[in-house]
């Protein structure tokens, strides 16, 4: 049973922020430090903060000699079961940061010369440099890293989409970075009959597997690099190349240097020492090529339940009769589309955020993280930080305030692009001219869409191989600029 279906949300994992998790197991997703870090958001920022903290200062404590302060902080590591995230087959107990493991980290850091030598800088390193470190122990050490802010989304999600809270709970250990300890709290948290107290995690920052692969970074990278010094130093390992691309020449093969020197982490480190300027390189390719948020298919569901049914999604919206008493039904129809619609390009929705002091409401706010396609172009160009939406229930014109509504909604910090969303638009382009004069008067930009337009926004979706282009999005806003 997963989260959605005990509480009854009438949602699927499409239409949903968080990883809507199986209750009885664990869903096979790891957390990931560098989707962190590309979350581009206040909550991203502040896990990646959190990160950093505490690895650091553990490897500080290591580098000075003071082990037993270390492994006290590594020991609190425990594997966080009330995620439901990783490789369980059935109840989620004691695979990454079981018993004992905690201290097996401790000891493969503490005798590491990666560690000593400060070639380790991010925890994603020690999927390198670090023996016995895979996918499911970062993942584990990074929720235990970021369980203050994730019991903090968790509550904003229950808030959100109506899921009863427990007070009083426990919260687990949770890391404070000014005093460097492990401190507990008594907090707020949904607890299930029968299944324990649960953590949501926005489904933006888990991924299927790590950016960084230690065989990867040594056989493409390293090898290379230890291939060049061989040959350049004439060693006994260069010789005529029987097969291969290069057969015929004098050099050396892969095969020849992982006889002489291995291919385990520890050699993975001695030949990092040697060549520091490889790992950087491979970083820095890393850093290049986003590891985007999975999509709606890629999601390991098994029912089916992570792909939007899209025709329910539309006629959810298009039966819904215009007018202001149906205005809360529309609003909340067309959250669930353009949830499921712009994922994982806008995260984070919330309904009816107040600003000025309450004086002023946004209908539908998004946090814009896109690293592809018309959002990501957006928020390389404009003050897009956030997207925001205003719903017309409408049935006739919408006309100068609605549009001045909108406007009065952006700022510089917020973010200065946003969406009308009506029902129909006699006069498009008066609509539009409209658009063009608040673009030009520098109060922002807004582009129009109707039941129509929505309509043909899912179609590109669902025809462009997932792609999150949106041409229609992209014609509008140039229709406000040129």
């Amino acid at each position: 049973m997963r989260v959605s279906q005990f509480y009854d949300l009438g949602r699927n994992q499409g239409t949903l922020d968080f990883v809507d998790v199986e209750l009885n197991t664990d869903v096979p997703v790891f957390v990931s430090p560098r989707a962190l870090h590309e979350l581009g958001s206040d909550f991203g920022q502040h896990c990646e903060f959190l990160v950093q903290n505490f690895f650091q200062h553990v490897i500080s404590l290591i580098r000075d000699g003071n082990h037993k302060q270390a492994e006290e902080l590594l020991a609190t590591l425990r594997e966080p079961n009330e995620t439901h995230l990783g490789l369980s087959k059935d109840a989620p107990a004691g695979r990454a940061m079981g018993d004992g493991s905690a201290h097996k980290v401790w000891q493969a850091l503490s005798t590491s010369e990666a560690a000593k030598s400060g070639l380790l800088k991010d925890l994603e390193d020690t999927a390198l440099l670090v023996r016995g470190i895979n996918r499911d122990v970062i993942s584990d050490i990074t929720t235990n890293i970021i369980r203050a802010p994730l019991i903090q989304y968790t509550q904003h999600v229950c808030d959100y989409y109506g899921i009863h809270k427990e007070s009083g709970v426990s919260s687990g250990n949770i890391w404070h970075p000014d005093e460097h300890k492990w401190v507990q709290d008594f907090v707020d948290l949904p607890v299930p009959n029968g299944f324990g107290r649960i953590l949501l995690v926005p489904k933006a920052i888990v991924r299927l597997s790590l950016g960084y692969d230690a065989s990867e970074y040594y056989r493409h990278y390293l090898l290379e690099r230890m291939r060049e010094a061989e040959e350049a130093a004439h060693t006994g390992l260069v010789a005529l190349i029987q097969g291969g691309p290069r057969r015929g020449q004098v050099g050396v093969t892969k095969k020849a240097l992982i006889e002489k020197y291995g291919q385990n982490k520890d050699s993975i480190v001695s030949q990092t020492l040697r060549f520091p300027d490889v790992l950087d390189a491979y970083k820095r390719t890393k850093d290049s090529a986003p590891s985007l948020p999975l999509s709606h298919y890629q999601f390991p569901d098994g029912d089916g339940s992570s792909t939007p049914d899209w025709n329910t999604l539309l006629s959810n919206i298009q039966t819904i009769p215009t007018g202001r008493k149906d205005a809360a039904k529309y609003e909340d129809a067309i959250e669930s589309l353009l949830t499921a619609l712009f994922y994982p390009a806008l995260t984070n929705p919330t309904k009816q955020t107040r600003i000025h002091a309450g004086q002023k409401i946004i209908d539908i706010t998004y946090t814009n993280m896109g690293v592809a396609g018309f959002f990501s172009w957006v928020r390389g160009h404009y003050s897009s930080a956030m997207l925001m939406v205003e719903c017309k229930n409408y049935g006739n014109e919408v006309a100068n305030p609605e549009v001045d509504q909108l406007s009065g909604r952006f700022s510089p910090s917020r973010g200065t692009v946003g969406l009308l969303v009506c029902r129909n638009v006699l006069d498009l382009e008066s609509l539009l001219e409209r658009c063009r004069n608040t673009a030009a008067d520098a109060r922002g930009y807004i582009i129009p869409l109707t039941d129509a337009d929505l309509a043909e926004l899912v179609n590109a979706r669902t025809t462009a191989m997932d792609s999150l282009e949106f041409p229609l999005l992209r014609r509008r806003f140039e229709q406000l600029i040129l």
